[in-house]
């Protein structure tokens, strides 16, 4: 997931942390496909064959690694690099001087501050990873609130109260070849984290040690 100043910086990380919109911001590409349950309506069913063909993309990537710059609601700023494996594998590790770190290792999700040596530790399957991190990505009966087709973007919108209460995770893709280019998470404070993804490379070996998650 250009420092102002690091105190600043720091200040705000540490407030980020350990929160859930940390959590829905930090993931770059977890939060991307975090709905479950909701049908789409009649007038939205050609709109969901447009997001059935870009899921049907990004589900054929079976790893995939880049580096992430996170807006914050604040404006404050931090990137990172990121990893993801199929199935089930995540990555996240921030830059310096932020200690977080987010990983999946197909079975646990943990949120990690490295520096206050604490740990968050979540079920892969009740997390919105296990839809992102699967072979295949169904969004039959999903719920997609908006699909917007531009000359130079495709943009989804989507939601789902039971796991976000009143937020929504706008994704944006590249027209002709649905690659993900960012994402904004809005919560239901009407707050906004945003986060871009550049460098990114497609079937990169990988280490399951990479997704190793640290002993506690």
């Amino acid at each position: 997931m250009t420092d102002t100043g690091t105190g600043h910086f720091e200040q705000d990380t540490k407030r980020l942390s350990l929160s859930r919109r940390s959590f829905v911001g930090g993931l770059a590409v977890v939060a991307a496909l975090a709905f479950i349950g909701m049908p789409i309506e009649p007038a939205q069913a050609q709109q969901s064959v447009v997001a059935q063909k870009i899921a049907n993309h990004f589900a054929s990537v079976k790893t995939m690694s880049g580096e992430f710059v996170q807006f914050g609601p604040r404006g404050e700023q931090t990137g990172g690099k990121f990893f993801i494996s199929r199935p089930g594998k995540i990555r996240f590790n921030y830059d310096a001087p932020s200690p977080m770190r987010v990983i999946s290792d197909g079975r646990t999700v943990v949120i990690g501050n490295q520096k206050m040596k604490t740990w968050d530790v979540y079920p892969l399957s009740k997390t919105p990873l296990k839809l992102l991190l699967s072979d295949e990505i169904d969004l039959s009966g999903k719920m997609v609130r908006d699909v917007k087709e531009e000359p130079d973007l495709i943009t989804i919108v989507l939601g789902d109260r039971t796991i976000f209460g009143d937020a929504t995770i706008t994704l944006m893709f590249d027209p002709k070849t649905y690659d993900l280019r960012q994402w904004t998470i809005t919560d239901a404070q009407k707050k906004d984290t945003s986060v871009m993804i550049f460098n990114v490379k497609n079937g990169v070996p990988m280490d399951d040690k990479v997704f190793q998650i640290p002993k506690q």
